[in-house]
């Protein structure tokens, strides 16, 4: 993962949120950080949260996860991705993933799918960068009628061939969210976005 690296410009910005008293909860650079990652990820909306957790946690609530709901998820992720589903009292259904991208594996997702067919949510996580090959996987859970959740905490700027045009990561779900941890490509120290 990411070790942070600071340039300068990045203490004027702290310096400016103490001198106009914006340092909780929002003010101007939380609304420009939400306009400019919308802008660059290729989304109408962002919004900034606490967690890229969170933003997960808002993703399985608008998606309508309750009791006993199941969710297919990446197998290979960290437990910040799937635990939201035990939030919402929804279960797991882990899928395996595969080895060229250690991310959920297209042909186990369809074998899911064949095992669970009712499930109407994907959560997916890019690992480490690297993009699932969500094309093949869109079109498996376009043709089973789900939602896909899209974990791009790991990917921000990577960038996916997505039916012959180049797409950011953080567009190929239904509900896309991204994280600032620490040792994340960009860091608020923490935080995460809802796109």
């Amino acid at each position: 993962l990411s070790s942070p690296t600071m340039h300068g410009e990045e203490q004027r910005f702290v310096q400016r949120a103490f001198d106009t008293n914006w340092v909780a909860p929002l003010g101007e650079n939380v609304d420009e950080l939400e306009k400019e990652m919308a802008a660059y990820i290729g989304v109408k909306y962002g919004a900034a949260l606490a967690s890229g957790t969170s933003a997960l946690h808002l993703a399985l609530k608008l998606a309508g996860v309750g009791n006993g709901d199941l969710v297919l998820c990446s197998d290979l992720t960290f437990a910040a991705t799937v635990n939201p589903v035990s939030y919402e009292n929804g279960i797991q259904v882990f899928v395996d993933c595969e080895y060229d991208t250690w991310n959920m594996s297209p042909v186990a997702l369809e074998k899911a799918f064949e095992l669970y067919p009712d499930v109407r949510l994907v959560v997916i996580a890019h690992l480490y960068g690297t993009p699932g090959k969500m094309e093949e996987i869109k079109n498996i859970c376009d043709t089973h009628n789900a939602l896909i959740v899209e974990d791009a905490a790991e990917s921000l700027g990577a960038k996916y061939k997505m039916r012959n045009k180049w797409v950011e990561t953080g567009t190929l779900g239904g509900y896309n969210c991204i994280s600032f941890n620490g040792n994340k490509i960009i860091t608020g120290s923490a935080g995460g976005m809802f796109l």
